[in-house]
């Protein structure tokens, strides 16, 4: 750290870092996460004349990498995550760095890391590593010893099961809510499962203050939607996308993922509360106050995929303090934050049943009436691509190959699509809210997956454990699930049993799932030779499933292109007052059909918008343009663009430094093949 260092942080000690001034961005999210701005120096007249004010490079990137923080900004300092998980603090204004610190001491290596940034709080920030609550100074950037053990705390410890086996990390950042930290978690989508309950330690030594069971415990509210041993066996629930706060109500709310396993739940028939739920607690105990479940036993991983936002809308003449929640369906459902009433209808429709043995769905799910959905529901015939005559054809007949696709039509061994898929509609960039048009603003996808059903192999360690996210065949759905064809060639050994072991990204660790048969799977990764035998008993163990996934099938024509008619990716208003979409546009587009007149498609997208006071609404996401826009937030009209390093896959962060506006995005790309970066660029008038 440099001398001036500590006149760059001068007012640390006096700031509430959660409700901090209109010239910062103090959350994640922003206050309330409505990712709202109130400044307005750039605004629609001049907003293109923005130029890259300064760039960060933190040279972390590397094949597959992503980095998709969005950045907190106090006392004119800027903090972020990198690829690599180092925590980097800068001059705000200049880009220059304070300090940085790496919780592997330098042994961090190439793993892929999902990680959305960190809470500055007082005199400290906390960030999550594998699964470790860890907390620095914020002056020096060294641990806080006073925090736990020497700056951090052990997350697989106080969950209410033997820390041994409980794979755990958290992706998103925690809420501060008085002098408590609280905190959601990302945990394994398969089985043995670890549970994804919500809970608050204290500020300052990291104690646990309460604990929220997203799987109830017995007497507890919902413990009889599951069977009743799931509390000590099942997984999921959790509340991945992160958290919201309001700190006068007092109340946390989370958005919670679907039950371990993901696609077949004989070991956990019921509705399984509080798995893909709504959920107000109160901030102080972690009492539930009130939940809404979006699907009752899901078993298509379509759990609520970013935080809720809390936002304020007209009902009968005056305001109601509201709670905001999109979907991967496209749905959006809005309540009245204290009771959780729902402020518009909502109807629950038969659902169709399994064919799978042990399954059992429920007999209906819900769908709001209103807003009208923001993505495709079904992926029939009369929308498969036309892209070129050889791609419709080869997409028609595998179509007809499968069963038909619908909302909540269940996974089979004939194999369906699931449109949208289970990267969205919307997804964790979330959404904007801006009050004074009372528009909610999400970027969505429009992505069929195939999920197909097939019997666990009790001959194959690999396919047992391995295939149901890299495909049996092992070329996985890069990059979410990465390829390991000629693994071998890119990895020693040593390293594979590392990554197995210990985990990496959203993959959890296998050393006690597999009991010590690690290099096992290693051999077979390298040479082919599958001699890996299920231990029999395996079978015998109650999280033991008959039937797994292929694997995450990401549906793409022959040439790599989305397999239906454009758009392939929306940006939308939604009029939260009347419950009607104001506009919706084509978000991206891939660059080289572009050059040959096919403009405007849509793409992939991930990262999230901001909307200014100033009539702007600000967002990356584009996964193959890599671009940055500005958009007028009444009308959709493109206002100003510009390309950026790699793809803003991060939500931006808009803050103020001795009176000038920065609009600052994280630059990490990776997403589905797109080459990766480790840049934030931030920009401003000249």
């Amino acid at each position: 750290m440099t001398d001036e260092a500590p006149r760059l942080i001068f007012c640390l000690f006096a700031l509430s870092a959660a409700w901090a001034g209109d010239g910062e961005w103090p959350v994640n999210g922003g206050p309330y996460n409505i990712r709202y701005s109130p400044l307005t120096q750039v605004n629609r007249g001049n907003v293109s004349k923005l130029k890259v004010a300064w760039v960060y490079d933190s040279h972390d990137a590397f094949q597959g990498s992503e980095m998709q923080s969005n950045p907190i900004i106090a006392d004119g300092v800027l903090y972020a995550t990198t690829p690599k998980m180092r925590v980097v603090a800068l001059d705000a204004a200049t880009g220059r760095e304070i300090w940085g610190f790496d919780p592997s001491g330098g042994s961090g290596g190439q793993r892929r890391n999902r990680h959305r940034g960190v809470t500055a709080y007082r005199d400290r920030v906390f960030f999550t590593y594998r699964n470790f609550l860890c907390a620095l100074d914020r002056r020096t950037g060294k641990p806080l010893q006073s925090f736990g053990d020497n700056g951090r705390i052990d997350l697989r410890q106080g969950l209410g099961r033997p820390p041994e086996g409980i794979s755990i990390s958290a992706s998103s950042p925690g809420v501060i809510f008085e002098d408590t930290i609280i905190l959601g978690s990302t945990v394994p989508e398969t089985l043995p499962g670890s549970p994804g309950h919500i809970r608050a330690f204290d500020v300052n030594t990291g104690k646990q203050r309460w604990i929220f069971h997203t799987i109830p415990f017995p007497g507890e509210f919902g413990y009889d939607t599951w069977p009743k041993d799931a509390y000590q066996i099942s997984g999921g629930a959790n509340a991945w996308a992160g958290l919201s706060v309001d700190p006068k109500l007092g109340m946390v709310f989370a958005a919670t993922g679907s039950a371990s396993f993901d696609f077949y739940g004989s070991n956990r028939i019921g509705d399984n509360l509080f798995a893909d739920c709504v959920l107000a607690l109160d901030a102080r105990t972690g009492k539930r106050i009130w939940h809404f479940q979006g699907v009752k036993h899901d078993v298509w991983d379509l759990d609520f995929p970013a935080a809720p936002n809390l936002v304020t809308v007209m009902r009968n003449g005056r305001k109601v303090e509201a709670v905001a929640q999109i979907t991967k369906s496209g749905y959006v459902y809005v309540f009245d934050r204290r009771t959780g009433e729902p402020l518009f209808p909502i109807a629950y429709r038969k659902a169709p049943a399994s064919s799978l043995d042990g399954e059992k769905l429920a007999e209906t799910q819900p769908y709001p009436v209103r807003p009208p959905p923001y993505a495709r529901h079904g992926f029939t015939e009369d929308i498969v691509t036309t892209r070129t005559p050889e791609a419709h054809a080869a997409v028609l007949k595998m179509v007809r190959q499968l069963d038909p696709s619908a909302l909540f039509g269940p996974p089979s061994l004939r194999g369906t699509i699931l449109f949208p898929g289970t990267d969205g509609g919307g997804e964790w960039g979330g959404a904007a809210f801006d009050e004074a048009s009372g528009l909610l603003f999400v970027n969505s996808n429009e992505q069929p997956w195939i999920i197909r059903m097939v019997t666990h192999d009790t001959k194959s360690l690999y396919k047992n454990n391995c295939g149901e996210c890299h495909g049996d065949d092992l070329r996985g759905a890069p990059p979410t699930f990465p390829s390991l064809a000629d693994i071998g060639k890119r990895r020693s050994r040593e390293e594979l049993r590392s990554i197995i072991s210990e985990g990496t990204g959203r993959m959890p660790g296998f050393r006690e799932f597999l009991g010590g048969k690690v290099n096992e799977i290693v051999e077979f990764l390298i040479t082919g030779k599958d001699n890996g035998i299920v231990d029999p008993a395996a079978a015998k163990d109650p999280s033991w499933q008959k039937y797994r996934n292929e694997g995450y099938l990401l549906f793409r024509d022959p040439d790599g292109y989305p397999p239906m008619t454009p758009p392939w990716g929306t940006l939308n208003a939604i009029d939260l007052n009347k419950g009607d979409i104001r506009w919706r546009i084509p978000f991206g587009e891939y660059p080289e059909l572009a050059a040959k007149g096919m403009k405007n498609t849509g793409s992939d997208n991930y990262g999230g918008p901001v909307v200014t006071a100033s009539g702007l609404l600000l967002i990356g996401a584009t996964s193959f343009d890599k671009k940055f826009h500005a958009y007028d937030k009444s009308t959709g009209k493109l206002l100003w663009e510009t390309v950026l390093p790699a793809a803003g896959n991060a939500t931006p962060a808009v803050y103020e430094v001795n009176g000038r506006e920065y609009i600052a995005i994280v630059c990490g790309g990776g997403k589905n093949e797109a080459p990766s970066g480790g840049w934030i660029v931030v920009f401003a008038l000249e």
